[in-house]
């Protein structure tokens, strides 16, 4: 039985999981985009119809190759999310950003090109430019909503805030915004105004970008000074306490954290990277996971909200942006 994200009334019928296809055209992926063209079609007959890209993955390569996956079905049968306004250098690395009003109309038709579609289903900023009002950036795109090339309207790691204030432009249908249990961080001021709202929550970084064994534990102690000292020993005991769990009820642990971001709320939606079809099944009996009170209470004592700082790096806000520190 298919399971939709349920918020208020934004007009969504997406799916309870996402398929992130950022890292499909990244370095290491498939050959001629063959397996993660399959990935796509996998998803699309299991009813996971919301496929995440940007105008910016590989400089355009993945937008191209969700176009060219979603050839043969029909219009309603997919959902796509498309982020737009990364600047990237021929080098192939990320320089800034442009969220100027002016370029948001230009992006939009590069957009739909690459897709082959008449309109975008969400169409959302990558950032906001802290010296840009988020009003003035989603006016246009506001502009071709009711044009009829965009269906919906995102945002991407803000705060509370700015989504408020740019729902006040134009409804916003969801957020895109870092959420796990070892990052729960936005559970303060950003869910509680979503729901006020009624915006959905696209969770990103739901198994906490790969922090499930020493060797990446002590790969981000380099990264971030927050993996120092005892913090190390504590969260390889909290990965040993959740691997108890999941053991127990037989599933494996990215399964079991992914059913718990899915246990947080119907209006929350994990997003998956997965490039091959096995990955995606592995990822899509997240959907059958259940989570009784005690096993969230269990895992919510293993890992606390107040324990996001010794998890990784702390996510704050800064002019409105999301920001690791």
């Amino acid at each position: 039985m298919t399971q939709y994200l349920k918020s208020q009334d934004n007009g969504l019928k997406v799916s309870r999981l996402g398929l992130g296809c950022m890292r499909m055209t990244m370095p290491g992926g498939t050959e001629n985009g063959k397996e993660s063209i399959a990935t796509i079609h996998a998803a699309l007959d299991a009813n996971i119809n919301f496929l995440n890209t940007g105008d910016f993955y590989s400089t355009g390569q993945n937008e191209m190759l969700v176009g060219e996956a979603i050839k043969g079905y029909s219009r309603d049968k997919f959902f796509i999310s498309v982020k737009f306004g990364g600047l990237i250098a021929p080098n192939g690395m990320p320089y800034g950003i442009d969220l100027r009003p002016l370029t948001v109309k230009n992006y939009l038709t590069y957009s739909l090109k690459r897709l082959c579609v008449d309109y975008i289903d969400l169409y959302q900023p990558c950032r906001i430019d802290p010296e840009i009002p988020v009003e003035e950036t989603i006016e246009p795109i506001a502009q071709m909503v009711k044009a009829g090339f965009v269906k919906h309207i995102g945002l991407s790691m803000v705060d509370a805030e700015t989504l408020r204030r740019a729902h006040s432009v134009h409804p916003i249908s969801l957020v895109e915004v870092e959420y796990s249990l070892f990052n729960r961080n936005i559970e303060k001021e950003l869910i509680p105004t979503a729901r006020e709202l009624g915006i959905g929550v696209v969770a990103v970084g739901v198994l906490s970008h790969g922090l499930l064994t020493k060797e990446r534990l002590q790969e981000m102690k380099k990264r971030f000074p927050q993996f120092s000292g005892d913090n190390i020993d504590k969260n390889l005991s909290r990965l040993d306490a959740l691997g108890e769990i999941a053991k127990e009820k037989q599933i494996t642990l990215p399964q079991l954290l992914t059913g718990w971001v899915l246990a947080q709320g119907s209006d929350i939606m994990p997003l998956v990277g997965a490039r091959k079809v096995s990955q995606l099944q592995e990822s899509m009996k997240a959907l059958n996971v259940s989570l009784s009170k005690n096993d969230l209470d269990k895992i919510d004592d293993i890992a606390p909200a107040n324990s996001s700082s010794d998890n990784g790096p702390t996510i704050k806000f800064k002019n409105g942006l999301m920001v690791f520190q």
